[in-house]
């Protein structure tokens, strides 16, 4: 089955235990259509780039899962029409990386950057 990265972010106003909640209970529609979320993380409360639906900050979470793509479609639905989620972005991987993602990693174990390039 293909693999999918996701990341959403639901409403400033819920609990942590509230927004957790929601990525169990997206992970179950993906078990009840017929996938699986390999592994999910919650990156909490961070500071948003503009406003979204008024709200300056949000509770974003990562999930992981291996399905198909009518699973996927069908959470995608969902997430939109749910009232605490206010943005889900999907990517489809060739492979799902073992180490945590770069949000959870501290500073000291993160990779070194390249080089900047020169403009012209």
């Amino acid at each position: 089955m293909p693999l999918y990265e996701h990341v959403m972010i639901a409403r400033q106003d819920l609990s942590n235990t509230q927004a957790e909640g929601l990525i169990e209970h997206f992970g179950t529609v993906l078990a009840d259509n017929g996938g699986k979320l390999v592994d999910s993380e919650y990156w909490g409360v961070k500071t948003m780039a503009y406003k979204i639906n008024k709200n300056r900050k949000g509770h974003y979470a990562f999930l992981r899962s291996d399905a198909p793509a009518t699973a996927v479609q069908e959470m995608e639905r969902l997430m939109r029409l749910h009232d605490d989620v206010m943005r889900v972005l999907t990517i489809k991987m060739d492979e799902h990386k073992e180490l945590p993602s770069v949000q959870m990693q501290k500073r000291d174990e993160r990779p070194e950057r390249g080089e900047r390039r020169e403009r012209r």
